[in-house]
């Protein structure tokens, strides 16, 4: 029975997304008041255990929600001057093959959206773009969720991946190279899943190509300490390769570049440019690496005994911080459209508006979610629960790693959130069966990256930009399958890895 309350708030946050389709904003809240009513009388909550897990969790929070604000922000300033019609466009132009460039679209062109903010804005672009491809709506949606998967974790200028640090208390340079090689996996996985929802397998050895430089390159940025630019990078190389296979000769003869490719551009190269270089050891990196901040925490203890050692939350590096970057970016870019005309003086509202319906809500699932998370982690539920789960399935448990992390961001329509929800559970279990927590952390974080796939928050999204409202049913149906071969592939993966 305590087992069942362990795991009722998670429960109750899946049962009200799937079977009453109730937003993560309405249902983290609820599973929130249902983590505090279950701390309290079955696991020894405290007023003391209860503040420090909630202050944690609100620090973690304004940690993710300083990147995604900017982040969205920046992207509909891009939006509003053309920009991103503008950069599909142009691939149209330099990519001659029209299968391939379905495909590029799908998978490399949505990964970059994802890398700069992500939050279903990816299939609500670029499912368009496909339809007006001649893809049918429905495998146009299916395509992108497939397509880009791959990316989130290191996405969102590395929002996810930093949030799975934080929840995990892992380290970011040892948690890199294996999530950045689960990933590497899940990239050829996410490409061949949307060649084949597109009906365009053979084009299967261009996205073998292409998925082995995005993955290499995601991993070389996520081991060399820029885990912020690794999603973005790697879709940017893979979107170049593509472009490379793809001239022959049904090129089509490239335009002039127009005012908002080239500031699409610019902002874009800018941003990587400026993380590129604070990031980096230098002169810039020294000088702004001392401003930083993080709030230390005391012991605490429930009433039933379990103790929560003294630990610190987030560390702020607020120049370091992808937010810097994003919000710099935001704001001159902003000025410098104005005044090259670019953008009406009555877009400011309309930009700040479309932030906020996008931002607002996201914000508050995250502080439920997060808020969930730390309460039964600091009540040991999440330990009681991986217990249980190491008990019951002993060393095959990898192979369900995966699904666990597609489970959460089916029920969320986030990998953050579902990384926030089963990160400690899945460390937990990692530590009782003697395997290293890091691989158990890249299997969750891969599972809930290609969940994407199947979320229906994301399909909903994507519906609604092709006139299928109400239709995300029949596109899960289509991208169902695909997601849960890959989890399998990803389990299978993570078994064999963690079996030594």
């Amino acid at each position: 029975m305590l087992y069942f309350f362990a795991a009722f708030p998670v429960l109750l946050v899946l049962i009200l997304m799937i079977a009453f389709r109730w937003s993560g904003q309405r249902a983290g809240p609820a599973g929130w008041v249902a983590a505090v009513a279950v701390g309290a009388l079955a696991f020894g909550l405290t007023p003391q255990v209860w503040w420090v897990s909630q202050l944690k969790g609100l620090l973690l929070s304004l940690y993710v929600s300083l990147v995604l604000w900017p982040a969205l922000l920046l992207y509909y300033i891009i939006d509003r001057i053309g920009g991103i019609r503008a950069i599909a466009g142009w691939l149209a132009e330099l990519v001659g093959e029209t299968g391939l460039l379905q495909i590029l679209l799908a998978w490399a062109f949505s990964a970059v959206q994802e890398g700069m903010a992500g939050f279903g804005l990816p299939i609500a672009v670029t499912a368009p773009m496909l339809v007006g491809l001649g893809v049918s709506p429905l495998r146009a949606v299916a395509a992108v969720a497939a397509g880009h998967a791959w990316v989130i974790t290191f996405g969102g200028m590395g929002l996810i991946f930093q949030t799975l640090v934080a929840v995990s208390g892992v380290p970011g340079a040892e948690l890199a190279a294996p999530a950045a090689l689960m990933l590497g996996a899940g990239c050829l996985l996410s490409g061949l899943c949307a060649a084949f929802i597109l009906g365009q397998g053979r084009f299967w050895r261009e996205v073998l190509v292409i998925a082995v430089v995005m993955a290499g390159v995601q991993y070389g940025l996520a081991v060399s300490g820029l885990p912020a630019l690794a999603g973005l990078g790697a879709s940017l190389a893979g979107l170049i390769v593509g472009i490379m296979l793809g001239r022959g000769r049904n090129a089509r003869p490239i335009s002039r570049p127009t005012p908002a490719l080239i500031g699409a551009l610019a902002v874009y190269g800018g941003i990587i440019i400026f993380m590129t270089a604070v990031s980096l050891p230098g002169v810039l990196h020294s000088a702004v690496e001392p401003f930083v901040w993080k709030a230390s925490f005391e012991q605490v203890t429930t009433a039933t005994g379990f103790v929560t050692p003294p630990g610190s939350g987030p560390a702020f590096r607020w120049f370091l911080h992808p937010g810097f970057a994003l919000s710099l970016a935001a704001v001159v870019s902003y000025l410098v459209f104005r005044w090259l005309g670019l953008l009406p003086k009555d877009n400011g509202k309309t930009i700040l508006t479309a932030t906020w319906h996008s931002a607002a809500p996201a914000t508050v699932g995250v502080i439920a979610m997060v808020g969930v998370a730390m309460l039964m982690e600091h009540c040991g539920m999440s330990l009681l629960l991986a217990q249980g789960l190491s008990t019951a399935l002993g060393t095959v448990y990898p192979l369900a790693a995966p699904f666990v992390g597609m489970l959460g961001a089916f029920a969320t329509g986030s990998n953050n959130n579902s990384n926030v929800l089963f990160a400690a559970l899945q460390k937990n279990v990692a530590i009782l069966l003697g395997m290293p927590p890091r691989w158990m952390l890249a299997a969750q974080t891969a599972g809930a990256a290609l969940g994407g796939m199947v979320a229906p928050a994301k399909l909903i999204v994507g519906c609604s930009t092709v006139n299928l409202k109400g239709k995300d049913g029949l596109a899960l149906r289509i991208t169902l399958p695909y997601g849960l071969a890959a989890e399998l592939l990803l389990g299978v993966l993570a078994w064999l890895i963690l079996r030594r």
